[in-house]
């Protein structure tokens, strides 16, 4: 919940840099709050940069005052759209089922997901890390992943927003683990070819260490993505 119409200025910024320097071998995803959205998809355009939605509501269409459907985001220029981060799982407190849901329809409306899935603190100091996430990334994964575009974000919820890091090997064992799940569920060619980011107090002074890790192929960047500087060094990092 950040960003207002002077925020495009920004954008404006990252850009210039993405079209100035020399081009990262990177996507670039940039996810506003959905007031902002439709300008993003147009400024954004003519820079490679993609827009996508924070969230969106499991049904097409219907008398759900407030929230916001897959075809409006992708009407109003989207192409992504995250389901499942940790501050919907808290603050809504939506299952993973319904996670799994909005990602079908997140499909349906020709919109790729970004399914984030991620342990507390508490899961994490019990041993309970592993089993959690493959827990959460089974229940919130659809069966239509096997034939369309799906992201997983593995952001240990502890993580975010808190200065605190996991470490490089704790970073490494999830993301592998997570694509050993992939794989058994989807296959080696399909499971190999899913994207994991990480997220969880990503910033510029660490981006290109944790973007080295084994099976980490991107970011999901928080609050290092409001000053288009610092976006832009992680971006690099690629």
């Amino acid at each position: 919940m950040n960003g207002l119409t002077h925020s495009l200025d920004e954008l404006s910024e990252l850009a210039r840099l993405l079209t100035t320097g020399e081009a990262p071998r990177a996507l670039v995803v940039v996810c506003p709050p959905a007031t902002l959205l439709a300008a993003v998809a147009a400024q954004g355009a003519s820079s490679g940069i993609i827009a996508g939605g924070q969230d969106c509501h499991q049904e097409p269409h219907g008398a759900h005052t407030g929230d916001i459907s897959a075809a409006m985001l992708a009407d109003a220029g989207a192409q992504y759209v995250i389901v499942g981060h940790s501050e919907r799982r808290t603050d809504h407190g939506e299952s993973s089922e319904k996670v799994r849901a909005k990602a079908e329809a997140a499909i349906g409306s020709g919109l790729k997901p970004i399914i984030c899935i991620g342990e507390t603190e508490a899961q994490r100091d019990a041993g309970e890390a592993e089993s959690v996430v493959a827990e959460q990334l089974a229940a919130s994964i659809p069966d239509a992943a096997e034939h369309h575009e799906v992201t997983v974000a593995y952001e240990p919820v502890w993580a975010i927003g808190t200065g605190r890091t996991p470490t490089l090997d704790e970073i490494g064992q999830m993301h592998d683990a997570i694509r050993a799940r992939l794989v058994d569920r989807f296959g080696l060619s399909k499971g190999e070819s899913i994207r994991i980011l990480y997220g969880g107090s990503l910033k510029p002074q660490n981006a290109r260490e944790i973007l080295g890790v084994s099976n980490v192929n991107g970011g999901l960047v928080g609050g290092a993505s409001l000053l288009a500087k610092d976006f832009y060094t992680i971006i690099s990092a690629v």
